[in-house]
């Protein structure tokens, strides 16, 4: 019996001593509840995790901790006590340093955090304290993407042809010539048949707030007729007098806007959207439109609305996506599956062509790049659609965004993407010179930081392509196609990078074992060149 007792003492012993390998609860992150790895102080004096404190600060988000207080992550600075204890911790408990946290893990346990500090209130995830605030600053400056409406006219110009679509000279401070309106703007469609309403007096020269006193009462009605005739009066409103677009983008006219895009009457919902992109044509609107919600219901739209409303949420959503603080936010609100789908499945060419030109602008943003290429078969079709004559030069200039970053290039090499970009430009399938330039500029970009390029180059048989573009091409393709060949050819004192990726495979060293980021000077140089 002595002995059983004693045996049991042991085995009580041993589990009371296991529960000290926990680590300290000053050593977990109040978010994610996991051992740091880049702990940081913030301005109110907790430690975070450094990328949950700046993904809170991207969303505007203070979550509620234990003792009640909510931290300011206005300020981030190392905590290397923290983390030098924590370094200690793992090597007394012979545990392995923490890695740092995965971005989509910790926007999804924020997002988590956000819906249950909001649901007493009955707010939407994200449409409130997501959008408060978020504005994301790439280290990658895309100087030709910073496009107004109406203030630039000397660059810019409003155009949804194809060869309005072309790449920027090498000179930082040229932006990129392309359509800043969505193509439903200047295009006639069913409803554009307005009826006059001469009881409400459109034409009237008095201000704005008078218009809109008028439209509250009829978009606040409960009978469809008088929701109907606001919103064909406030698209028409818009549409021709541009000094009434910020007057008339208030809160209020923007909450009932809101409700009607969700109308189940067709007429409504069409006009209410529509009226969205009008007033989403002014630079100062365009933030309040994403904070006030709407982002949601233009995705709604896209994946099961009609033909013409698809137009116009596409269109809306393009238009808003020029505004650099909303590139993020509208990743966020999962807007990229949908105009994915819409740029492939859309009955509608301005559906199409609005759905790229969204995903072009949003892909800006490195977040968004991640996030695009990380959807199923979202690389093999987009170089499918490249070799489509209809959507070749605003497809691959998505491609060249995506070829930026490390995700981007690995899965763009993996689809065989520089084989299906010499293949288009050997066989001639590109019909302008801007779009041939495009082409040149996505395998240009492939070229940056992978050791992978150049075998892969060297099978498609791209020397003798490119050294043609080098004698007759433009300007712009020929500094490229020059220096993709330099890199091809690569130096006396270089090694034969082929041979050691052949022989890599016999020891466990494939070439994806080989790819390089991309530092700051090749993001620099990548943005004047797209």
């Amino acid at each position: 019996m002595g002995g059983n007792g004693k045996h049991r003492w042991k085995i009580s012993f041993y589990r009371s001593n296991s529960s000290s390998r926990l680590p300290p609860k000053e050593l977990l992150c109040p978010i994610s509840g996991s051992l740091m790895s880049d702990p940081v102080v913030v301005s109110s004096g907790q430690t975070f995790e450094r990328l949950s404190a700046q993904v809170c600060r991207d969303f505007g988000f203070s979550p509620k901790l234990e003792d009640g207080s909510r931290p300011d992550f206005s300020t981030m600075i190392s905590n290397l006590a923290i983390k030098s204890t924590i370094q200690n911790w793992c090597h007394h408990n012979n545990t392995e340093y923490p890695q740092a946290p995965d971005l989509f893990s910790v926007e999804k346990t924020v997002r988590t955090l956000i819906a249950d500090d909001r649901e007493d209130q009955g707010i939407r995830v994200s449409e409130s304290e997501l959008l408060n605030g978020v504005a994301e600053r790439p280290p990658i400056m895309f100087t030709h993407a910073a496009t107004e409406l109406g203030r630039r006219v000397d660059h810019f110009y409003s155009s949804s042809s194809e060869d309005s679509v072309v790449i920027p000279s090498a000179s930082p401070l040229t932006p990129l010539p392309f359509a800043t309106r969505p193509s439903c703007y200047s295009s006639s469609s069913s409803s554009d048949i307005i009826a006059e309403d001469e009881t409400l007096n459109p034409n009237s020269s008095s201000p704005g707030c008078e218009e809109e006193e008028q439209l509250m009462m009829k978009l606040r009605s409960s009978e469809v007729i008088e929701q109907e005739e606001a919103v064909i009066l406030l698209r028409k409103l818009t549409r021709t007098k541009e000094e009434l677009r910020v007057s008339l983008c208030t809160p209020r006219l923007l909450s009932a806007v809101g409700s009607l895009i969700i109308s189940r009457y067709s007429t409504v919902q069409q006009n209410a959207l529509a009226s969205l992109v009008n007033l989403s044509l002014e630079k100062p609107n365009k933030v309040k439109i994403v904070r006030s919600g709407f982002v949601p219901h233009l995705v709604d739209v896209l994946k099961g609305g009609s033909s013409e409303s698809q137009e116009h949420a596409a269109g809306a959503l393009f238009s808003l996506a020029l505004e650099e603080d909303n590139k993020m936010a509208i990743g966020v609100l999962g807007a990229l599956p949908p105009l994915m789908h819409a740029l492939v499945r859309a009955e509608s060419v301005r559906t199409r062509h609005d759905s790229a030109l969204a995903l072009y602008h949003l892909t800006l943003v490195e977040s968004n790049r991640v996030k695009l290429v990380k959807q199923p078969n979202a690389i093999p079709t987009l170089l499918a659609l490249a070799k489509s004559p209809a959507s070749a030069s605003r497809v691959l200039l998505i491609l060249c965004n995506l070829a930026s970053c490390n995700e981007g290039r690995s899965a763009m090499l993996d689809a065989n993407a520089v084989e299906c970009l010499v293949g288009m430009l050997r066989r001639s399938e590109l019909e302008s010179e801007s779009t041939r330039e495009n082409c040149v500029a996505a395998l240009y970009a492939l070229s940056h930081g992978s050791m992978r390029f150049r075998g892969l180059a060297r099978e498609a048989k791209a020397v003798e392509v490119l050294g043609e573009i080098e004698k007759n091409g433009s300007e712009r393709a020929r500094e490229k196609a020059k220096r993709m060949l330099t890199v091809m050819r690569g130096r006396e004192d270089e090694p034969n990078w082929d041979s050691v990726l052949e022989s890599g495979a016999g020891v466990g060293l494939g070439p994806t074992r080989y790819r390089v980021g991309v530092g700051r000077n090749l993001h620099t140089a990548n943005s004047t060149t797209f």
